[in-house]
């Protein structure tokens, strides 16, 4: 899958809400086509996914995309802990990374989401007005839906009864409204983290021209993407986004129990990436 070595690079971003900044990994191309800034997913599907991240980082890098990862405030090897994180410092971090790769890197720059960071990648497009081709991985395409599925996790960590899970939910809802933090599967969740994520959604400004290229996985004999993403996809269309939608043979490697690998969405994706340059 991969021609040979690639050449990575990590180093700080000095800057955001710590002292520390955030971390980066920069895998370079050996003739840089054009640098893709990745935003990985939320809180253990980050940990989850970083194998099949790197091998698509250094398929990319063979065919001549550098690829810029920046763990998020608070995430990976980046400054402050989880529970230090908002969701305004996320997409002010996304900010900064692309900065400084378009200060510091070749060519045209494009951006590269899984799961959540399909969230952050949109409202940093929305209220940057940038404007760039965008491969999205298994998108977030409801913010609330996600947060809640996480909010969950502390139901079935603890084996409770459905009643019991509810009175749980709500009392977490209540401590995150009260502007408390609230431990979830490890993490301590902020209220303006989790308010962030609750209200995001995965949308494009309208006149949007720059391609896009949404995967999401599946048994071998799935052939069309969800309902959700297809009204999403058909609604960018409409509107003339250049939009491509599949589903690549695999499994979700990032929820799965051991650490799975997805070579038919690498692939994919590579060919993807010929419409971005």
């Amino acid at each position: 899958m991969v021609g040979s070595l690639p050449r990575r690079e990590a180093f700080f971003l000095p800057g955001g809400v710590t002292a520390e900044g955030r971390f980066c990994l920069l895998t370079r191309a050996r003739e840089p086509k054009g640098t893709l800034i990745f935003a990985h997913a939320f809180a253990e599907e980050m940990n989850k996914s970083r194998r099949m991240v790197a091998l698509a980082a250094a398929a990319f890098a063979d065919c001549g995309w550098n690829t810029l990862q920046v763990d998020l405030t608070g995430c990976g090897d980046s400054g402050g802990d989880f529970g230090d994180a908002s969701w305004a410092a996320w997409v002010a971090d996304l900010g900064d990374a692309w900065a400084w790769a378009e200060a510091n890197l070749p060519g045209p720059l494009a951006l590269w989401g899984l799961r959540a960071g399909a969230l952050v990648l949109s409202e940093w497009l929305r209220s940057s007005g940038k404007v760039a081709p965008l491969l999205l991985w298994q998108p977030v395409t409801n913010g609330r839906q996600h947060l809640n599925q996480f909010l969950r996790l502390k139901a079935a960590g603890e084996m409770l009864a459905d009643a019991d899970a509810k009175a749980s939910m709500e009392a977490i809802r209540s401590s995150l409204q009260a502007g408390d933090a609230v431990e979830i599967a490890g993490y301590r969740l902020s209220s303006s983290l989790a308010g962030g994520l609750e209200a995001a959604s995965l949308a494009l400004s309208p006149g949007f021209g720059a391609p896009v290229a949404v995967f999401e996985l599946g048994p071998p004999d799935r052939k069309d993407v969800s309902p959700a993403l297809r009204v999403l996809v058909e609604r960018w269309s409409a509107a003339g986004v250049p939009v491509r939608a599949e589903v690549a043979s695999g499994p979700a490697f990032w929820q799965t129990q051991e650490i799975e690998l997805c070579p038919p969405l690498i692939a994919a994706s590579v060919s993807a990436l010929e419409a971005f340059s």
